[in-house]
């Protein structure tokens, strides 16, 4: 049976790579054959003559199924700001269907696991008249929240789940990331979204943890789905 999710998270750099790269790393331990895709990237860097994300170029070298660079990453942009800011400064038109394309696509190829990873948070824009929400919807697969434990992430979670709920889409869980410093009252927010999220808590990680307790946590977040 195929398990397919959408990875979003309540801002940019809330962790959802971390997650993404994190899961397909474990479902590789685990024997599956797995790919996962970011199909829209702001921020890249030229090597060997072609533009490249950082992020995307970690979920590649993590998917257990070989996808070529441009099937991870469809449309790559080279200013690290709003995709829809970064497309006009290139005179490109970027639309939801193309993505839904480029992703439908990539799944062709025989897997057990995919993960689609979003941009930035749920309301990102495409164009003046589409988001990248859209492009979830029409894919209708389960989303998995990556939660930036700060100061306003309780606002952010509650706002994201209502907006996912909206588009008729199901919460699978969500992940509560933290970086080196936990932010005051961590515990207590935790419990705090625990009991107004509408989904699981399907784990609690830092973006600074490596190593086999890391790996352990993963391997548990790839069960719990």
């Amino acid at each position: 049976m195929k398990k397919r999710f959408f990875v979003t998270g309540t801002d940019t750099d809330a962790g959802k790579t971390y997650v993404t790269v994190g899961l397909l790393n474990a479902a590789k331990r685990a024997g599956l054959k797995s790919l996962g895709i970011k199909p829209i990237a702001a921020g890249a860097v030229s090597i060997e003559g072609k533009l490249r994300n950082d992020d995307a170029l970690l979920i590649q070298a993590a998917s257990s199924v070989s996808l070529p660079y441009e099937q991870v990453n469809p449309v790559v942009l080279e200013a690290a700001v709003a995709p829809h800011i970064a497309a006009i400064q290139e005179g490109r038109l970027v639309t939801a269907s193309r993505l839904e394309g480029y992703i439908k696509g990539a799944l062709l190829m025989p897997h057990e696991l995919a993960l689609v990873e979003g941009a930035g948070g749920w309301r990102v824009p495409l164009n003046d008249r589409e988001m990248l929400s859209d492009v979830a919807k029409s894919l209708g697969f389960p989303v998995i929240l990556v939660v930036n434990m700060k100061l306003g992430c309780l606002n952010h979670a509650v706002l994201t789940a209502e907006a996912i709920a909206r588009d008729g889409l199901i919460l699978a869980g969500w992940v509560a990331n933290t970086g080196p410093e936990k932010m005051p009252f961590f515990e207590e927010n935790v419990a705090t979204l625990s009991a107004m999220l509408p989904a699981p808590l399907l784990t609690t990680l830092s973006w600074c943890d490596s190593g086999e307790e890391a790996q352990s946590q993963f391997d548990e977040l790839l069960s719990a789905l």
